[in-house]
């Protein structure tokens, strides 16, 4: 089975909210359909949430903070849901505990496929009587992006319980991949100065991407792709997991205490991937996914490198069009870099290290969400959104550092160059990777 995505609309044209909703809300129980009732309520760690929670929250979120708030008239289809199903919004109340999600058996699947189709009705209803409304519109966006962000984490929680079973299920089956080899390791030299980063005013953004602001940034350079597999692979068989001299000290100290030998989802003898397809041969020249921070930087000391800087990533990207291995594509796993842009990308190095490379270097959307050597910060001058949804980014701005990019589980449209996602150092279950970088 297949998947297909209804395309998200072009630039050029311009997409009702009703129809923006629809189109999100039906997009999520696509990517449930190929999933039995029992697929959907399993928790396999603590950091992930089984698809029937997926489902239920982010029907929630319309329901507690566009209905209940906004339509006077509204009857929540069952209080004891804003216990169930709130995620960490203490202001609005209390919530069931994240690790325990997949102990709720009830309500079923059935029951909650019926409660997003009633809330589904009531907020079509309400946006049609309110068309015209534009802190609500603003309201229902920030919903729909909040709900493509479960969107991903459904499909990468979903992996981790099959990753969790023996039978080695797939979630469905896969394009055949394409193991093209990429073109070698090369650094792009990139100029240092002032630069401004984050949300530049036009379209949808978090108000984590804020404020807009001047950032110093030194002369550097950029790997022209991601780190694959076969590197990575070196980096294993060169004891790079037994040598401490590579590793940050808490690093170190959650892969002696944890036993890691290699990247999440790899067989033992490292010959074997666990991907939503199910189990398949490691392809050395796709980019290597399910690393920690700590397993990036220490790849990067070995290799004499170092991580870039969110600021350096952003500069990068800021005027290369979001393209790339997203969701939209289908592929639902990283795979090898177009070697045409590679190539293009070394030549221009060799030929002139003051050109602009920014169009030249590849895999910036997609594949894996890049790790930088960046603390999920405020920007100067950050202000959290008002009232409850304050919640939704600032309280997280501690201990964690900042991906950049979207993965093959990312819808196209959600995406920009300002956008910042934010993982912890040890996380691994997402698509996570990295690039490299070095100073100049």
């Amino acid at each position: 089975m297949v998947l297909r995505f209804e395309p998200s609309p072009s630039a050029q044209s311009v997409e009702s909210l009703s129809s923006a909703y629809v189109r999100v809300r039906d997009t999520s129980m696509l990517l449930a359909a190929p999933l039995a009732a029992e697929d959907q309520v399993v928790q396999a760690i603590p950091e992930a949430s089984p698809t029937k929670w997926h489902l239920a929250h982010t029907t929630w979120f319309f329901e507690r903070f566009c209905l209940m708030e906004h339509a006077r008239d509204y009857t929540p289809v069952d209080e004891r849901y804003h216990f169930l199903f709130n995620s960490y919004y203490y202001t609005v109340g209390e919530m069931h505990g994240r690790a325990a999600r997949g102990l709720l058996s009830r309500p079923t699947v059935e029951e909650v496929a019926s409660y997003r189709a009633q809330v589904d009705d009531a907020m079509l209803q309400f946006l049609e009587q309110h068309a015209d409304d534009k802190a609500f519109a603003a309201l229902v966006t920030l919903g729909l992006n909040h709900e493509q962000q479960h969107q991903e984490l459904l499909l990468t929680d979903i992996k981790q319980v099959f990753f969790a079973n023996p039978l080695g299920p797939a979630y469905r089956e896969l394009p055949e991949p394409t193991s093209a080899s990429p073109a070698p390791l090369a650094f792009l030299a990139r100029p240092g100065g002032l630069f401004e980063i984050g949300a530049r005013g036009d379209g949808f953004f978090f108000d984590n991407e804020t404020p807009r602001h001047e950032v110093l940034v030194r002369p550097h350079a950029l790997a022209n792709r991601l780190v694959t597999n076969a590197e990575f692979l070196e980096f294993v068989h060169d004891g790079g997991y037994d040598e401490p001299s590579h590793w940050l000290a808490d690093g170190w100290e959650i892969v002696r205490k944890l036993g890691w030998k290699r990247p999440l989802c790899w067989s033992e003898d490292t010959a074997r991937e666990f991907t939503l397809g199910g189990w398949r041969a490691v392809d050395p020249h796709a980019p290597v996914c399910h690393v920690s921070y700590y397993e990036a930087d220490a790849f990067a000391r070995w290799a004499g490198a170092r991580l870039p800087t969110e600021a350096e990533w952003e500069t990068a990207a800021a005027d290369t069009p979001v393209d790339g291995n997203l969701l939209d594509t289908d592929h639902l796993q990283p795979v090898p870099a177009d070697r045409r842009a590679a190539v293009a990308a070394a030549d221009a190095d060799a030929t002139s290290a003051a050109t602009d490379q920014r169009g030249l270097i590849s895999q910036l959307w997609g594949d894996v969400w890049e790790w930088c050597a960046s603390p999920y910060a405020p920007y100067p001058g950050f202000v959290p959104l008002a009232g409850s949804l304050g919640e939704y980014n600032g309280k997280f701005m501690c201990n964690q550092l900042v991906v950049r990019g979207g993965s093959c589980a990312t819808s196209r449209d959600h995406l920009r160059p300002s956008y910042r996602s934010f993982f912890y150092p040890r996380d691994r279950w997402q698509f996570l990777g990295f690039r490299l970088a070095k100073d100049a």
